[in-house]
């Protein structure tokens, strides 16, 4: 029984992020090649998912949380969205462009820290499962990747398409995965539980509060890469784009596969900082690369990016699940994901496309002075992390009834 779960688990994630995977990366190319979008346009569109994880994670983790069990609110979400990626299609002016991806990211965005805490309730022991449930999620990502370069569509509205039937499907089998019944309290839900503020109690533990904060400030440097590392690799000539990204998520997979090695010693603390530090000499390398014209020094640091989601996220999901008590499992998922893909990855990309529009010209981009800004920005985060951050996860937090 156990493994059956572990299987259904496992093609959650799958799906999950080769929905994801199939249209996020080569995005950029394609607003900024064929739709002749501005950097900072393109900023904007990628900020949609981050304004939606500032909107919908906590409330959406407050509805699975007490009203409707977490694998339907993960269905709906789905098939919602399935009708607007293939809407997007059909786009082509960024005044219209904005507000339908916007909306797809407010259903797309909750669905991350759904799949989590989904997983979380049904494994025995998360700490030492969880991360083999989730590379699943990266081999998702990596057939979308390749599937995308294969087809050699990067430039165009296909990969939005490809998205739209694989969320459909996915929205179908979500259906199908464990039924967790909403914990149901005593109190009736006023404004502040309706609304999943419930969950920013947590914060009155300081290691959860500093651990909320730079979780975000990481973000701000993520977003450059997530943003126009394929528009970069592109514009210096290294063909396929989309695959050689894949590189990340191959490195991903089998880290996943490792991590709970490496979190026996390394922990939480550890395991941050390490994601941090790989950060940094990814995007020095990304600046030797662009000054030197050396395409490999690109190559050689694409698979570190697998390195850092892994340890930083993961071992943040998994703090967040060791501090929440279980009537708010899901709303912290919710709260992370307001922490990092929202507050920190929207300043990240506001600040991204016009740190581009500042160093670029007609066209042509100062790939050197670009990544200088987000080598600088994570070290000074790895100094503040390293300095401020207080490991305890022995004590759970105390919530209080309001």
């Amino acid at each position: 029984m156990q493994n059956t779960i572990k299987a259904k688990l496992s093609a959650m994630m799958f799906f999950q992020f080769f929905i994801q995977g199939s249209w996020y990366v080569t995005m950029g190319t394609y607003l900024g090649r064929t739709l002749d979008f501005s950097g900072v346009q393109i900023g904007l569109a990628y900020s949609t998912a981050a304004i939606a994880a500032i909107i919908s994670p906590v409330i959406v983790g407050m509805v699975a949380d007490r009203f409707f069990s977490a694998n339907r609110v993960l269905a709906f979400l789905n098939i919602v969205g399935a009708v607007l990626l293939f809407s997007l299609t059909r786009i082509e002016s960024f005044s219209l462009f904005f507000p339908v991806l916007l909306l797809y990211s407010v259903c797309f965005m909750p669905t991350m820290s759904l799949t989590n805490s989904i997983s979380f309730a049904n494994l025995g022991n998360p700490a030492k499962e969880f991360s083999k449930i989730r590379l699943f999620g990266s081999f998702g990502w990596i057939c979308s990747g390749l599937l995308i370069s294969a087809l050699k569509i990067e430039p165009y509205s296909t990969p939005f398409l490809i998205g739209a039937g694989i969320s459909l499907l996915a929205g179908v089998y979500a259906l199908t995965l464990p039924h967790n019944a909403p914990v149901r309290t005593v109190e009736k839900a006023g404004v502040r539980q309706l609304l999943g503020f419930d969950a920013f109690k947590l914060t009155r533990d300081r290691s959860f509060l500093v651990l909320l904060v730079f979780s975000a400030l990481i973000c701000i440097p993520l977003a450059f890469y997530d943003s126009f590392t394929n528009l970069f690799i592109t514009d210096v000539g290294i063909e396929n784009a989309a695959a050689a990204m894949s590189l990340g998520q191959v490195a991903e997979v089998i880290f996943l596969f490792t991590f709970p090695i490496f979190f026996l010693k390394l922990r939480y603390k550890g395991s941050i900082l390490a994601a941090i530090a790989a950060w940094i000499l990814m995007y020095g390398l990304f600046t030797l690369g662009a000054h030197t014209g050396q395409n490999g020094f690109i190559f050689a640091v694409l698979p570190l990016h697998g390195f850092c989601f892994t340890f930083f996220f993961v071992a943040g999901q998994l703090f967040v699940d060791e501090k929440a008590p279980s009537s708010l499992r899901n709303s912290a998922q919710g709260l992370i994901a307001f922490a990092t893909y929202g507050v920190g990855k929207y300043l990240g990309t506001l600040i991204a496309g016009n740190v581009v529009d500042l160093y670029s010209e007609q066209g042509k981009y100062d790939w050197i002075s670009i990544w200088t800004v987000p080598f600088v920005m994570a070290i000074i985060f790895l100094a503040g992390f390293l300095f401020l951050f207080r490991e305890d996860v022995r004590d759970r937090v105390a919530v209080q009834r309001t």
